[in-house]
């Protein structure tokens, strides 16, 4: 991972899923415990739940859809916010990350969360996990109506958020999402190797990867 010039550094923008929090609760969810409650619910086999689900997931990544909660209660007739609670307790943050965002907030840098994540997602890994402290905002992609993989998003996040993308820091695992973000002209791009901990490191292609959070804390 090359050494950040944080002194160009202003505004530092962080994903949550997987960046700030293991991934492995939302693999977990979406793979494994969805598709058991659906089959469940609707009295078929967990494979025939499995066939059912998977083209929907296909059809819709990427999209604001796949992100919302409300969406895919209505689409599976399942309280979608309500099965998440059934495993919050897989909610993890990933190691030293808390170092990293104390880190940012003593240098004063602005610091922003944006999430795909739905709003009901958001509340609940607050609810596990104490971050709201360190961030001058918590944005979801819903509150502009475009998921990050669109320019339209990003176009809402400078207006709103007034941030200059050539001093700027963004990190993420998805590598759409980190695309999307150079596009839009954002300087400093960091991928994530392993954002479940539960699988193994992943190639991250053109971006610089981050494997520990610790190896960033170093100049701020």
């Amino acid at each position: 991972m090359p050494t950040l010039p944080w002194s160009a550094i202003d505004t530092v923008l962080l994903d949550m899923d997987g960046t700030l929090l293991d991934l492995h609760f939302d693999n977990h969810f979406w793979l494994e415990h969805l598709p058991q409650r659906y089959a469940e619910h609707h009295g078929i086999s967990r494979a025939q739940a499995d066939a059912a689900l998977l083209p929907l997931f296909q059809e819709h990544a990427g999209t604001l859809k796949w992100y919302c909660t409300d969406f895919w209660s209505r689409e599976l007739q399942l309280s979608i916010p309500d099965l998440k609670r059934e495993v919050a307790e897989l909610i993890r943050l990933r190691p030293d990350a808390d170092r990293f965002l104390a880190a940012l907030r003593r240098a004063g840098k602005r610091v922003a969360l944006i999430t795909n994540a739905h709003r009901d997602s958001l509340s609940l890994k607050l609810e596990r996990v104490e971050l709201a402290a360190y961030f001058d905002r918590l944005i979801s992609s819903h509150d502009y109506g475009f998921p990050k993989e669109d320019q339209q998003f990003w176009f809402a996040l400078r207006e709103d958020f007034g941030f200059d993308p050539a001093r700027c820091l963004f990190i993420d695992d998805s590598l759409p999402i980190l695309r999307s973000a150079r596009q839009f002209g954002v300087a400093h791009l960091l991928a994530v190797r392993q954002p479940d901990s539960r699988k193994g490191p992943r190639d991250t292609e053109e971006f610089a990867a981050l494997e520990d959070y610790r190896a960033l804390l170093e100049g701020i």
